[in-house]
C-alpha cells in the first residue's frame, strides 16, 4: 500500500513459491547533463548536475508542461550513485514500447523506471519536479528517457498531446493513509488516488495498449476490520474510486493491488548498497484475486509485476493482489511470472 501503517501479515491459504537464481547487481555509468545557462546543483556523491528545460520541437505540449531533455556527455570520473534496476536483464535490444510513467520518483515508480532503462525500454515520465529524474536515474539520452513537468491533480497540466507515441502507461502515484507532511499542498488520498487518476485517464488516447494501475489490497473491504481503520481518512475508498476510473475508461488495463509495501522507499544516493541488502529477502511472489490476500510485498516485486503484465496478454482486464514472502522469486523471468498470474490464489 502507499502508506506506512501496519496491516495483518499472515496469509491463511495454500501458497506456491516459484524460485529462480539469485539476483546480480551491476552499475550503469552516470552521465553529465548538458549545460546551457542554469544554476549548478551539488549532490552528496560529488557529482555536479546542471538542468535546462527545453521544449521539444517534435512533441506538441501545452504551455504548462515542459519537456526536459537529459542529454549524455562523457562519463564523469567520479560517479554518483543512481537508481539501478532491481532485476538486471541481459537483453540489449531496443524495445518498440514507449511507457508513460506517472509517479516515477516514488517508492515503486523509481524502480519501474530503473527497470525500463535496464531493458532499453523508452520511458516518458510525468513529474512535479523534473530535476528529480536526473538525481534518481543519472542522466539519459532523450531516446531513452524523457521527462515532463506536470501534476495529475491539475487537469490543466494534462493534454492528449503528451501521449504522442506512447504505447503503455504505468500509474504509481500515491500518498499516506493518515495525515502526514506528505499531505501538505493538498496531497491527500482524494486528490492523488482518485482525482489525479481520473484526470489522467480522461486524456489518454484510445491507442494505448495497456494501462497499469498500482492500487491496494483491502479496497473492497472498507467496512471490515482492520481495513476500516486503514480507511479512517478514506485512502481505500479513494483508491477504489481510482480503480473504477481506470476500469470505466474503455482502455485495456491491469490493476495491481499491493500489500503493505516493504523494501524502500529508497531516498539514499547509495541505492546499490540498499539493493544488495534486500536482494535475498521477500522475493517469493504470491498472486491472488478477489481481494483475499493479506500481507506485505516488496516494492521491488510490485515494480517488476507492473512491467511483466505489459507482455502477458491474459492479464488484460484483470485485477490482481500481490504479496511476497522471504525466499527467491521469479526475478525477471517472464515464463515464471506467467505461471504465477495464470493460477492466482482465490481463497
Amino acid at each position: 500500500m502507499s502508506s506506512s501503517s501496519s496491516m495483518p501479515s499472515k496469509l491463511c491459504c495454500s501458497l506456491s513459491v516459484i524460485s529462480t537464481t539469485p539476483l546480480q547487481q551491476f552499475k550503469q555509468p552516470q552521465l553529465k547533463v548538458s549545460v546551457l545557462s542554469s544554476p549548478q546543483l551539488k549532490i552528496s556523491s560529488g557529482s555536479s548536475l546542471l538542468f535546462n528545460p527545453i521544449i521539444s520541437s517534435s512533441t506538441k505540449l501545452k504551455k504548462k508542461s515542459s519537456l526536459f531533455h537529459v542529454q549524455s556527455q562523457k562519463q564523469q570520473q567520479q560517479q554518483g550513485e543512481v537508481i539501478q534496476a532491481p532485476y538486471p536483464t541481459s537483453d540489449s535490444n531496443t524495445s518498440s514500447k514507449l511507457v508513460f510513467v506517472v509517479g516515477g520518483s516514488g517508492g515503486v515508480g523509481q524502480l519501474v523506471v530503473a527497470s525500463l532503462l535496464d531493458r532499453n525500454i523508452k520511458s516518458r515520465l510525468l513529474l512535479r519536479d523534473p530535476e528529480k529524474a536526473t538525481t534518481l536515474f543519472g542522466t539519459q539520452d532523450e531516446d531513452k528517457m524523457q521527462v515532463l513537468k506536470g501534476d495529475t491533480r491539475n487537469p490543466d497540466d494534462l493534454d492528449s498531446s503528451m501521449f504522442e507515441g506512447v504505447t503503455h502507461v504505468i500509474i504509481c502515484t500515491g500518498t499516506t493513509a493518515f495525515p502526514s507532511r506528505r499531505w501538505d499542498g493538498d496531497n491527500t488520498p482524494e486528490r492523488v488516488d482518485f482525482e489525479g487518476v481520473r484526470n489522467l485517464v480522461s486524456v489518454l488516447p484510445s491507442s494505448i495498449k495497456r494501462v497499469v494501475l498500482v492500487s491496494s489490497i483491502g479496497v473492497t473491504k472498507c467496512n471490515e476490520l482492520p481495513w476500516n481503520i486503514m480507511n479512517l481518512f478514506g485512502v481505500l475508498k479513494f483508491k477504489k474510486m481510482g480503480e473504477e476510473s481506470v476500469r470505466g475508461s474503455g482502455l485495456p488495463f491491469t490493476i495491481i493491488r499491493a500489500g503493505r509495501l516493504t523494501d524502500g522507499p529508497y531516498t539514499s544516493y547509495d541505492l546499490n548498497t540498499l539493493l544488495k541488502a534486500t536482494a535475498g529477502q521477500r522475493r517469493a511472489v504470491l498472486i491472488g484475486q478477489g481481494d483475499k490476500l493479506v500481507g506485505e510485498v516488496s516494492r521491488l516485486v510490485v515494480a517488476e509485476a507492473c512491467i511483466q503484465v505489459l507482455d502477458i496478454e491474459f492479464t488484460e482486464g484483470q485485477i490482481y493482489e500481490i504479496n511476497s514472502v522471504e525466499g527467491e522469486g521469479p526475478g525477471s523471468d517472464q515464463q515464471k511470472w506467467r505461471e504465477l498470474f495464470k493460477v492466482p490464489q482465490t481463497t
